[in-house]
């Protein structure tokens, strides 16, 4: 038995969330992929269930000092798990970013190219360009030499700079060679008194050793200062002067400085190329790249409208306090200069629109940006605060234009290229231009081992198809599929052997075209040794796995079981399993009989689209039509989709103030009521929110309770039925059901409310029933049960319906929302659109709404949409499932690839026509789909 366990992970007795008492057998070092239709238990099975074992055995396997600075998890309900390896989890979680990280420094690429350009880059002046060289004392001397007569200097030895410490060695060596005086954090202090350090924080510590008047008399005395400076400095000196009443320092080095300008480097350190640090950042924006200003286009958004008709935003529905005199001050100024309220602002003379908005030269009026400046800076109220910061852009840095560094550290370069300017390349780029690096023998024996890792962990990034992707592009802006695939190939480039790899849907916003390349890396993985567990719906990688395991055979509590699992063909021979019937193909996606006749003559049109890698395209999206862009990965949709169309129409329909991406105008509005995004983000951040919440389904429940015998002779209110306000819920938990009780190093422990025993809601509350239930009993109800319950109130009725028509009859209507997948929360918001009103005249935005659903479940959200459509609404979905693209009206195909290689209109029309143009690599297997059926 022993000698089985090392060949197989055998799980016994789960239960986690719908698992039905599992008793399973997994091969090891196996490709293996687990799939089922949406809430069947997949993602309980592989993450829930094997990962946070491995990961709670590891952290058991600490000592319980080091087991408190970690993440606790608790033990998931399962019995045993045998033969499980160590296991890492490869999730598409989309969490806020730090706007600092990106793609460079999660892979730790920029790590690498920190320590390449200080030990081989060659320092060029920031100022004249030229070659900087080494600075002697008597050059230093020179150049303070050449400041004003009788100026106040000090010349200080720098001995640490930015390190943490009490530094008790460093004042003692002081001490020993004489000194009197140091300078600590910029404040002088006499060796005798220096106050205590604190070992936490950071200090610049500096010898006093001289202090002067610039005069012909002093030259010998300074040279010997200067010299002796520069020993105890270790080649570095800090020489102060006087200007105006403050004191100003300047850096010179032995090592670096420019004989015309002399500006001076400290030697080349790895931290220099940081914008993570102080020596490294750009000091204007702090290593951000971009500053929060005032955006000339949000104050304006529509210039076609005159000031009379509300051209300035911001001082339209404002306050008394706030709009009231600054629209009263704008018409006194108009008055004055003879300014027409009624001229569209964009047909105004130029003088005249700047002196609206950044005030006249007589100083009149202080213009529309100065003024929002000054009440941003001094007002208290966060209210206003928040209503300016909406009128504010992040523009590129004034100093170093996005680049996020030091000019010093910008003007050092390898190959003529600065490490801003490295950054700035693609993936694939940046392997070519390191594959073709030409260095002296000894700049390559240095950089040999550097070279090797930053070519190695390029060419990872290239196999998993992100080649697209530039090195200084910031996480936040990657989508699921792109983030995970990024950790897999820091994975991959790791070297791990023995590991069981969790990954959930790594196909997610991957064009088949490169699926290939990423089946390839997880079969790397797996042939080094490793064991691949794949939560996934894709075809092609269900069809290339060692085991296959289906779960269901419904969603919910009908799911949670093993329908069936083996080889691929054992799986499409078993009769019961969903999964195998569309493998074998005896279930499928039908190809639609008759397109839907499209009407150009209505239509949203953008033209000039130029935004990121777009080349200044024009595209028509058809209404009233199913309308799918497609396109390798980075070929521009959702530059086009979200950044263009949708913030461009909601600009237009709603006034929002969110600015589109770059484009020349938009055509068709005026033909649509509204415009709605249907995304995966999640339905709510806190237990609290649950579909019924969300859905708006919770307010005529509570309101159907008020109107029970009990609740009006008690004089309840739907606020009593509510568990976020007080009055009704158990206030012993506030409404939570649970309670968390820290356990120090242990992890967190959730408790059931004695009070309520998990019913969030008080007696009283409670007591109210309707038809033999109360109110915590309704939110238990799954939606399939609670449509038969309601059945005789319509309002509540259509709600439900709809709610289950999109697939969600097993869900509960108080499941909180931490714990619904991106499919369910996408479908949860599907449905809440669809009960607010008619869809005639809305345009619904989709980005890969199959991610996370099974064959089964795209052919039930197909079925909505056609419904939707048939009742007049209009949908644009980005999408890389050939299932869906084969079933749309209109196909819009970006590329021809990814990057600077993509953003240009390859093919536009059915998919027959798309799939009969060569260079669309989306036409390429669209042809083969369309064949097959």
């Amino acid at each position: 038995m022993a000698g089985n366990d090392k060949k197989h992970i055998r799980i016994v007795g789960a239960r986690e969330h719908n698992l039905k008492d599992l008793n399973m057998t997994l091969p090891r070092d196996k490709f293996i992929v687990i799939t089922g239709i949406s809430g069947s238990g997949k993602s309980s099975l592989v993450f829930d269930t094997i990962y946070a074992e491995g990961k709670r055995r590891y952290v058991e396997s600490l000592s319980s000092y080091a087991r408190q600075f970690l993440e606790q998890i608790d033990k998931p309900d399962v019995e045993a798990i045998e033969g499980l390896p160590p296991t890492i989890s490869i999730e598409h979680a989309m969490g806020r970013s730090n706007p600092r990280s990106t793609v460079a420094t999660t892979t730790e690429i920029h790590d690498y190219l920190r320590v390449l350009f200080a030990r081989i880059g060659k320092p060029f002046c920031p100022k004249c360009g030229k070659v900087v060289r080494k600075q002697s004392a008597q050059d230093i001397v020179s150049q303070v030499m050449e400041l004003p007569e009788d100026t106040r200097i000090m010349i200080l030895a720098p001995l640490v700079r930015g390190k943490k410490g009490e530094h008790r060695e460093v004042f003692a060596r002081v001490r020993r060679e004489g000194f009197v005086r140091v300078r600590v954090n910029r404040e002088v202090f006499d060796i005798r008194h220096v106050p205590k350090l604190k070992k936490s924080k950071k200090y610049t510590i500096e010898a006093l050793v001289d202090r002067l008047l610039v005069n012909t008399d002093v030259r010998t005395r300074m040279r010997d200062s200067v010299e002796l400076a520069l020993r105890f400095g270790e080649g570095l000196i800090n020489v102060m002067r006087e200007d105006g009443g403050e004191w100003r320092e300047t850096l010179y080095s032995e090592q670096y400085a420019c004989p015309d300008c002399g500006v001076s480097f400290e030697e080349l350190s790895p931290r220099m190329f940081s914008f993570n640090s102080p020596y490294g950042a750009c000091p204007k924006c702090h290593g951000m790249g971009t500053t929060l200003k005032l955006d000339e286009d949000l104050i304006v958004p529509d210039q076609s409208l005159s000031i009379s008709e509300g051209a300035i935003a911001p001082f339209q529905h404002s306050g008394r306090r706030f709009g009231f005199y600054s629209r009263e001050r704008m018409r006194q100024t108009c008055l004055r200069f003879k300014i027409d309220t009624n001229t569209p602002l964009r047909k105004l003379p130029p003088e005249q629109k700047r002196d609206l908005l950044f005030g006249d030269a007589e100083g009149f009026y202080e213009g529309v940006i100065p003024f929002l400046h000054r009440r941003f800076a001094s007002t208290d109220s966060e209210y206003l605060k928040k209503r300016i910061h909406s009128y504010m852009s992040e523009l590129p840095c004034s100093v170093c234009r996005g680049a996020r560094l030091r000019p010093e550290s910008l003007a050092v370069r390898i190959g003529g290229r600065n490490i801003d300017e490295v950054s700035r390349m693609t993936i694939v780029e940046a392997r070519g231009f390191f594959s073709s690096l030409k260095l002296s023998t000894e700049e390559a024996q240095i950089a040999q081992l550097v070279l090797r890792e930053l070519k190695a962990r390029l060419s990872f990034m290239v196999d998993v198809g992100l080649y697209y992707i530039t090195l200084n592009r910031s996480t936040s802006s990657l989508s699921g599929g792109e983030a995970q695939r990024i950790r897999l190939a820091t994975q991959i480039g790791s070297g791990l052997v023995g590991v069981c790899y969790c990954l959930d849907e790594p196909t997610i916003g991957l064009h088949m075209k490169d699926n290939a390349k990423l089946l390839a890396s997880l079969k790397r993985l797996r042939d080094i040794g490793n064991t691949v567990i794949v939560v996934e719906h894709d075809e092609e990688t269900i069809r290339s796995a060692d085991h296959v395991v289906d779960m269901g055979p419904g969603a919910g509590h009908h799911g949670g079981e093993v329908v069936a699992q083996g080889t691929v063909q054992k799986v499409s021979r078993t009769r019961k399993s969903l999964t195998g019937r569309y493998l074998a193909g005896k279930l499928d996606i039908p190809v639609p009989a008759i397109r839907r006749p499209l009407n150009f003559g209505r239509c949203v049109e953008v033209r000039g689209a130029a935004e990121n890698n777009l080349k200044k395209i024009n595209v028509r999206f058809p209404l009233g039509a199913f309308v799918c862009i497609t396109g390798v990965s980075g070929s521009g949709k959702s530059t086009l989709v979200s950044q263009i169309l949708l913030r461009a129409l909601r600009r237009k329909l709603s006034s929002s103030g969110t600015k589109p991406g770059l484009h020349d105008k938009i055509l068709g509005d005026e033909l649509m009521e509204k415009v709605a995004e249907i995304s995966q983000r999640p339905i709510g951040r806190t237990p609290r929110s649950n579909p019924a919440t969300y859905s708006g389904l919770f307010t005529p429940i509570r309101e159907l309770f008020t109107m029970t015998k009990d609740a009006r002779i008690r004089g309840y209110k739907p606020g009593r039925f509510s568990f976020n306000v007080k009055g009704g819920r158990c206030e012993a938990c506030q409404g939570q059901g649970t309670k968390k009780i820290e356990m120090h190093f242990l992890p967190d422990v959730f408790v059931r409310c004695e009070a309520c025993r998990g019913m969030r809601f008080n007696r009283g509350t409670l007591e109210v029933r309707y038809r033999g239930k109360n109110i915590a009993d309704v939110l238990e109800m799954r939606i399939e049960e609670a449509l038969k319950f309601f059945a005789n109130h319509p309002r509540i009725r259509k709600i439900l319906q709809t709610l289950y028509d999109v697939g969600l009859g097993y869900m509960r209507l108080g499941q909180p929302s931490t714990t619904l997948s991106g499919g369910e929360a996408q479908r949860v918001k599907l449905a809440s659109e669809l009960t607010k009103g008619s869809a005639a005249g809305t345009l619904y935005v989709m980005d890969e709404p199959t991610i996370g659903l099974h064959f089964a479940d795209i052919s039930r959200l197909l079925d909505v949409i056609y419904r939707i459509i048939d009742k007049g609404g209009s949908f644009v979905v980005i999408e890389h499932h050939m299932d869906v693209i084969k079933t749309a009206d209109w196909v819009i195909d970006l590329g021809p690839g990814g990057g600077e290689d993509g953003g240009r209109v390859v093919a536009a029309g059915t998919p027959e026509e798309v799939a009969k143009v060569r260079r669309s690599a989306t036409g390429r297997y669209l042809a083969k789909v369309l064949a097959d059926k």
